[in-house]
């Protein structure tokens, strides 16, 4: 069982420009920027408190991810978490749909993404904020945070369906967090 470990911040703008300026400093490349669609389910074999099953669509590509939540007091997450990429996404969520799983949240993100060492370090904008995670050993994700010395950088302890849920607009049973409201 793939294991996730990670540990996610609220950027300020000038935090943001702050950290896109240190991580080719310290070592880091990037790998690319992407425009995601992120749909996640519910269901009733689903524990929304610990678990998710998201649809992630990007360009022509989407992966489907099943995530469940170890409880932690720790602001480094661990979480299981199993993707399959997905040739046909309407065939999936037609699949989904028979299986007894319905949208419930849909939020976009625009995401860059680093790779330093064996971590990886993404940047994210949502409609809702901007924030960074840092996934990896948590021994590398403590030092990436002491190399980018970043002053009052804020951990989010809030995952991102949590905040869209929260920030979102209800369209009949689906809450949407989109850059541009559009239906």
């Amino acid at each position: 069982m793939p294991i996730e470990i990670e540990k996610k911040y609220r950027l300020t703008k000038r935090q943001r420009q702050s950290v896109l300026r240190r991580l080719p400093e310290i070592g880091a490349r990037l790998e690319g920027e992407e425009s995601e669609e992120n749909t996640l389910y519910s269901g009733e074999t689903l524990n929304v408190s610990r678990t998710a099953l998201r649809l992630r669509r990007v360009g022509k590509r989407a992966i489907l991810t099943y995530k469940e939540r170890f409880p932690t007091s720790s602001s480094i997450k661990h979480q299981r978490e199993d993707e399959t990429g997905v040739a046909d996404p309407a065939a999936m969520e037609a699949i989904l749909d028979a299986l007894g799983f319905t949208p419930a949240l849909i939020y976009e993100k625009r995401r860059m993404t680093w790779r330093l060492s064996e971590s990886e370090i993404v940047i994210d904008e949502l409609p809702f904020g901007l924030f960074m995670e840092i996934e990896g050993p948590e021994s590398d994700i403590k030092a990436i945070e002491r190399n980018l010395g970043i002053k009052g950088l804020r951990v989010e302890r809030a995952t991102y369906p949590q905040l869209a849920l929260k920030k979102g607009t209800k369209f009949g049973n689906v809450v949407e967090a989109r850059f541009s409201q559009h239906r």
